[in-house]
């Protein structure tokens, strides 16, 4: 899938959107660059949240837990102090980012019933602490959460156990390394030799394609 073929017609209507991400920040030099593309991207939708009544929040997982690195905001300001200092490395607590951003999201929407909420999870898709990721993933599909997954796997063996995640959130599924080409966003799909990510991804490239992807999602019909 192109995260083009993501735009559909606009929606009309003055309801707000509620974008989460969940990000793996597990590992070390690979996670940096999946914490830069994401820092990326949440400044750049929040410098038009405030006119759309959006909300932007982040979700990291690393170590032996999960934590809300940012609760849902339409500040840039307060973004921009938050995410100065995110730590990576350590072992991939997934279950616990997933069980997370459903409290979360769940929170948001005791808050505000109108606001439309969009998941968007960063991840290879292995877990190594923790429960079994499949009954979280299972329990936000149920809430009818709008979810997209953007596979981080790296190296020459794949499991692609990312795409198991989209296939039990019911999301599309893309790769950061597509979002990093040039075009924005407009890369080759996913699983060809030119969607590997790694260390070297252009952390800037990446966000500004995960940001395009996100727009296009979030003004979906």
């Amino acid at each position: 899938m192109r995260p083009a073929d993501l735009r559909q017609a606009r929606r009309e209507g003055r309801e707000g959107n509620l974008v989460l991400f969940a990000v793996d920040a597990s590992g070390s030099m690979a996670a940096r660059a999946r914490m830069a593309a994401v820092k990326a991207a949440v400044l750049s939708l929040l410098l038009d949240a405030y006119q759309r009544r959006d909300k932007i929040g982040l979700v990291t997982f690393r170590g032996e837990a999960a934590r809300l690195a940012l609760p849902p905001t339409s500040s840039v300001d307060v973004a921009a102090a938050r995410l100065a200092d995110l730590p990576a490395g350590g072992r991939t607590p997934l279950a616990d980012g997933l069980l997370l951003a459903h409290r979360t999201l769940l929170r948001e929407r005791l808050r505000d019933p109108s606001r439309r909420p969009l998941l968007v999870v960063l991840t290879d898709g292995r877990h190594t602490a923790g429960p079994e990721p499949g009954p979280a993933a299972e329990l936000l599909a149920r809430a009818g959460v709008a979810a997209v997954v953007v596979d981080c796997e790296t190296g020459r063996v794949r499991l692609g156990l990312a795409g198991v995640l989209a296939a039990w959130l019911g999301a599309p599924l893309l790769t950061l390394a597509e979002l990093a080409a040039p075009g924005g966003g407009h890369a080759a799909p996913s699983g060809r030799r030119g969607a590997r990510a790694g260390a070297g991804l252009d952390g800037a490239a990446a966000g500004a394609g995960l940001a395009a992807t996100v727009r296009a999602l979030r003004d979906a019909a």
